[in-house]
């Protein structure tokens, strides 16, 4: 039996009616249906039920009880955009999530191993821009995307090049309070060629660089594929993850969609403490208003652990 279906024949008993009852609360008020976890959806995933403008989508997202949204594009987006956005999200009391720091030098570029001067530079430029950014929006963490490996490069002088270059960007980040959430790819579906794929390998980077501005992105969809063991693999680089992300596999989808037993993982790092965004980087399984509804049934009955 698919998740989906258990936790539909669930709703038929008494806890199915808790449930149930949790997710009538949450289409209808924000404050009192709050989500226990700061789960952050992105611009689109509700315009059925909120239309195009960008602050009627957050007041939706706000109105359903999320408390941050993530927008990987934000750097794009004209400057009066990101003041509005910015400006609807302190008073709807929302926290802002990632959005990537590195366009120019993150796909399909040899950008971090190769020990490159003019890449480094590329990636610095970057790097400030997005500080103004992040100071615009109130932004606090940024994706940086690690680039394709060399195959005819030793892989342990890339891993030194690609340290070297981090600690160059941290230099940029750390006066300000920010943070570089490298994120790990899965390289065997959707990003072939990748340098970072792993958790222990960002890990062990992240020590390397020992920069409070460097830290994981834990994109639990890609992990899934790379290397599963999700929770005891969150639970060794606990320490170095500054930043979640989610998709169920396969499809990535919204939860309760595939194989990842989300309600546990939820569980498991709102016990850990975690008080930082899990950024919703996923698509909806159904189209128009009635995916929009499965997302957040999804996300209702996976937040209502105990």
């Amino acid at each position: 039996m698919k998740r989906r279906e258990f936790m539909t024949a669930a709703a038929a008993g008494a806890a199915g009616v808790a449930v149930a009852s949790a997710v009538k609360a949450g289409m209808q008020s924000s404050n009192a249906a709050r989500f226990k976890l700061k789960y952050a959806p992105h611009f689109g995933m509700f315009k059925h039920h909120a239309g195009e403008d960008l602050v009627d989508q957050l007041q939706f997202m706000a109105d359903k009880g999320f408390t941050a949204m993530e927008d990987n594009t934000m750097t794009r987006r004209p400057v009066e955009d990101q003041q509005r956005i910015a400006s609807a999200m302190e008073r709807l009391g929302m926290t802002m999530g990632v959005f990537v720091a590195n366009f120019g030098t993150a796909f399909g570029k040899q950008s971090f191993v190769n020990g490159d001067p003019k890449m480094l530079e590329s990636f610095l430029e970057d790097l400030r821009g997005s500080v103004e950014v992040a100071k615009r929006v109130n932004a606090k963490w940024m994706t940086v995307v690690m680039g394709d490996f060399n195959p005819r490069l030793e892989w342990d002088y890339q891993t030194a090049n690609a340290v070297e270059m981090l600690k160059r960007g941290a230099e940029v980040f750390e006066p300000h309070g920010l943070v570089m959430v490298l994120e790990p790819l899965n390289p065997w579906r959707d990003h072939p060629g990748m340098f970072l794929s792993r958790i222990p390998q960002a890990f062990q980077i992240c020590q390397a660089v020992d920069s409070p501005a460097v830290k994981i992105l834990d994109d639990l969809y890609h992990q899934q594929i790379t290397e599963g063991n999700l929770i005891p693999n969150m639970d060794m680089a606990w320490d170095e993850i500054a930043y979640f992300q989610m998709g169920d596999n396969p499809g990535r989808n919204e939860p309760t969609t595939g194989e990842i037993n989300y309600r546990n993982v939820f569980k498991h790092i709102h016990a850990k403490g975690f008080t930082g965004v899990l950024g919703m980087e996923h698509g909806n399984s159904k189209p128009a208003k009635e995916g929009e509804r499965a997302v957040i049934e999804a996300y209702r009955w996976c937040d209502s652990f105990e």
